[in-house]
């Protein structure tokens, strides 16, 4: 655990061991973040992998992480030092495009991943026609010396 934030797995635990006494939701500008109550101390929910206080853009997407993720349901909000400019200009344009190219990938998977099955069950088909190297390098041999001599 961090000695400035409180990051989710350590809350959940704290939250099962009933030792967070309340949580307050806190605007900011630009965003909400979260400040946990532990007895007489108050320490804000930190982001993934760093020392910072975590932030939300979406008060409803804050107070579902709270229901849901850390299973606290009853909360202060406190909306004075809220200021929706910081959220002007911070939209990420490339988004829709990294989500975009992530659907077409997920779909060439399943495709993939279907074709690999379809092969191999037909290798493992007992009525599959097997056809050595040697073979298949007479047929090729044959084949293209008759487009040699066509051509």
């Amino acid at each position: 655990m961090s000695s400035h934030t409180i990051d989710t797995a350590m809350a959940k635990r704290m939250v099962e061991a009933s030792a967070i006494h309340g949580a307050s939701i806190i605007g900011q500008p630009g965003g909400w973040s979260v400040v946990l109550k532990l007895g007489m101390q108050e320490k804000p929910l930190g982001a993934q992998r760093s020392d910072k206080p975590r932030m939300w853009r979406s008060l409803d997407r804050c107070v579902d992480y709270l229901k849901k993720e850390l299973h606290i349901a009853r909360f202060e909000l406190d909306a004075t030092n809220f200021s929706d400019v910081a959220l002007v200009g911070k939209s990420r344009e490339d988004a829709s495009e990294r989500l975009r190219n992530a659907h077409e990938a997920a779909a060439h998977d399943k495709w993939f991943r279907e074709q690999v099955e379809i092969g191999l069950a037909e290798a493992d088909d007992p009525a599959a026609e097997c056809v050595t190297n040697e073979e298949a390098n007479a047929s090729w041999a044959k084949k293209r010396a008759e487009l040699v001599k066509r051509a």
